[in-house]
C-alpha cells in the first residue's frame, strides 16, 4: 500500500492525503475490536477512487465466517453490492444498485447509515453516493428489526479486502475513511455540494463523535 500526497480531493476543505490499494499484491487494513459495542447502529463513509473495472472488489469486510458477515463491495458488473448475513436465520440484507460505477478518473464518497432499531425496513440501511441517497436496486431485501451485525463486533473487519481468503481485492484509492459507532448519520456529516459547480466536495468531520469502535483515517502515515 501507497500512501499519496497527490491523488488529493480539492474542495472547500482539502483532503492531501490516500491510501493507494494494489489488488496484485493483496493490500489491505485489518483490526479487531477487543470488545463488542453498538452492532446495530453505525455510520461508514469512505472517498473511493477505482483503478480498474470489471472484477469484484472490497471497500470493508466485517466476517466471522461465511454466514455471517457484513461488506461493501463492487461487483464484477460494477454495481455497487451491500450485505449483511447473520446466522441462524437464513434472512438478509442485501441491496445491489442499478447503477453501475465506470468513472475511473472520478472519487466516490460512498455512506452507509444503518440503524437496525427503525421499524420500517428500508429505514433501517440507507445508502448514499456522494450525497444522493441510493433508491433503485435490482435486487433488495432487508433483516429484521434490532437484528446485530458483525459490525462492531469482536471479528476482524478489513479495509480493500475480504476477511475469508483476502481475496476481492480493492484496486484503487481511499481517503478520508470513518466508521462511527452509534449514529446513523446522513451524508452532510461528510460532505456537502459545491454552491457554484454543485459537485460533492468533503468537509473536515475531524469533531465528529467517532464512539467505542468508531475511528477516522486521515492515512497520513
Amino acid at each position: 500500500m501507497i500512501i499519496l500526497g497527490t491523488n488529493s480531493i480539492k474542495g472547500g476543505y482539502d483532503v492531501a492525503n490516500s491510501l493507494r490499494f494494489n489488488s496484485a499484491s493483496d493490500d489491505n487494513l485489518s483490526r479487531t475490536p477487543s470488545s463488542a459495542s453498538n452492532r446495530k447502529t453505525f455510520t461508514i463513509s469512505a472517498w473511493v477512487k477505482r483503478a480498474n473495472l470489471g472484477t469484484t472488489q472490497t471497500i470493508i469486510d466485517a466476517r466471522i465466517d461465511s454466514n455471517d458477515n457484513c461488506s461493501i463491495f463492487f461487483n464484477d458488473d460494477d454495481n455497487i453490492f451491500i450485505k449483511f448475513k447473520v446466522s441462524p436465520t437464513s434472512q438478509n440484507t442485501s441491496l445491489t444498485t442499478n447503477r453501475k460505477f465506470r468513472d475511473v478518473s472520478a472519487w466516490l464518497n460512498i455512506v452507509l447509515a444503518v440503524d437496525m432499531t427503525q421499524g420500517t425496513d428500508t429505514n433501517r440501511v440507507k445508502f448514499y453516493v456522494n450525497g444522493v441517497q441510493e433508491t433503485s436496486f435490482s435486487s433488495a431485501t432487508y433483516l429484521a428489526q434490532n437484528t446485530d451485525t458483525t459490525y462492531n463486533n469482536t471479528n476482524e473487519h478489513q479495509l480493500g479486502s475480504r476477511v475469508a481468503d483476502t481475496s476481492q481485492d480493492l484496486d484503487g484509492y481511499m481517503a478520508e475513511f470513518v466508521m462511527v459507532d452509534g449514529t446513523a448519520l446522513a451524508p452532510t456529516s461528510f460532505g456537502e455540494f459545491d454552491e457554484d459547480s454543485g459537485i460533492w466536495k468533503p468537509i473536515d468531520v475531524s469533531g465528529l463523535t467517532f464512539g467505542t469502535n468508531g475511528f477516522y483515517l486521515e492515512f497520513k502515515q
